[in-house]
Order: C-alpha cells, then structure tokens, then sequence
C-alpha cells in the first residue's frame, strides 16, 4: 500500500492545509482580546496547536501575521462590496444605506470588527502598521463612500459638497459602533445597548435628508 494512500497521511496533510487558517483564527482571537503589541506569536501558536517554528514558516514575523490577518478578515469585504456596489440600482440614498449596513453585517458584528480598536489604539506604536493598514483598507473604504456621494451629486440628487468631509459623516458613526461593542458596550446594561441596525439605519436616513438636493431648495 503506497503511503500517501494512508487515512492517516491523508489526515495529516488535510491539517497541513488547515494550518494557516487555523493559525490567523488564532492570531485574530488574540489580537483583538490582547492588542498587537501584548500578542505573543508563542500564544498564537499555543492556541492554535503548533509550535512557533511552524508559525514562522507560514508567517515570518508577527507584523507578516498581522497583515494576514487584515487581509482575510478585513480587506476580503472591502473587496466583495465593490462589484456590488458599482452594480447597485437603487437611487443613491439607498445605496449609502445599504453599503452601510452591509458593512456592520459583514465586518462591525463579527469579532474582526476588534481590529479597528486595535489600530486606532495602536497605530502610534506601529507606525508602519497603520500606514499598511491606512492603504489596504481605509484608503478603499473611502473611494467606495467616495464613488457613491459623487454619484449622488452627478445625478442630482444630493446637493453639491465637500466630499472629501462628507465621507467622514458616513464613516464616523460605523467607527463609533465598533468601539462602542468593544469597549464601554459590554459595560452596560440592556436598557442602554445601541441597537446597531437601527442605529445605522437612522443615522443614514438623516443623512440623505441633509444631503437631498429637494431638502436644500
């Protein structure tokens, strides 16, 4: 019987495969328990059943681990959203609303959304970090949100404005969710949690009103 035909080479190489995830899943639960700098690439490894030998053939360092990271967790929605987005048919009010939401959905209600604390808090520390972080991920989120108020003002349904500022009134209240769920959020009581949807919902429809170009005539 040839050896690669074994169950249990099979087995083995299967969990060689598996072994990158397994070791960014690890990685993203430390990081946003811990931070960047308290994160120990030997507890990653710990955690994710391998030793740290084997952490550094896939990952050279805790910075390349990081990065990994961001791109499967991060960059990965960024990414799936822009097809959508170009495609979108609704008027552009409801576009803004629906990108949005799709970004609490798809990134601020899953643990990921703990990076964002953690580069906001970190990025001093780490300067080449949040430059890495900077273009692979903000710089994209903003020419999405960018896009589609520009969109707004050419087909005239948004009165024209500083855009540049504007994309900052659609990002800020997202930015807030996030370190609002990881951080004072857990903290209180029922009766005072932010219901994300609705929160965001509200939020973008007062926003279209403040941008509609009926509003302002």
């Amino acid at each position: 019987m040839n050896p690669s035909d074994h169950p249990v080479a099979h087995k083995r190489e299967r969990r060689k495969q598996d072994r990158p995830g397994e070791l960014l899943d690890a990685a993203l639960d430390l990081f946003v328990e811990k931070g960047f700098a308290a994160t120990r690439v030997e507890e990653v490894a710990a955690r994710a059943g391998v030793s740290k030998g084997t952490l550094f053939l896939y990952f050279p360092s805790k910075e390349d681990l990081f990065k990994a990271v961001v791109r499967a967790n991060v960059i990965e929605p960024v990414s799936q959203g822009a097809a959508e987005v170009a495609n979108f048919k609704g008027t552009t009010g409801e576009l803004l609303e629906w990108m949005m939401l799709q970004w609490w959905h798809r990134y601020g209600a899953t643990k990921a959304s703990g990076i964002s604390k953690l580069v906001m808090s970190e990025a001093s520390n780490f300067p080449e970090l949040a430059q890495f972080y900077r273009t692979e991920v903000i710089e994209p989120g903003h020419t999405l949100v960018r896009n589609a108020l520009q969109r707004g003002i050419d087909q005239g349904e948004f009165s024209p404005v500083d855009v540049e500022l504007a994309l900052h009134s659609v990002m800020a209240p997202l930015l807030f969710l996030v370190m609002w769920k990881h951080s004072m959020g857990p903290c209180c009581p029922v009766s005072e949690q932010i219901q994300p949807e609705k929160f965001i919902t509200q939020h973008a429809r007062l926003l279209v009103r403040g941008l509609s170009l009926s509003e302002s005539l």
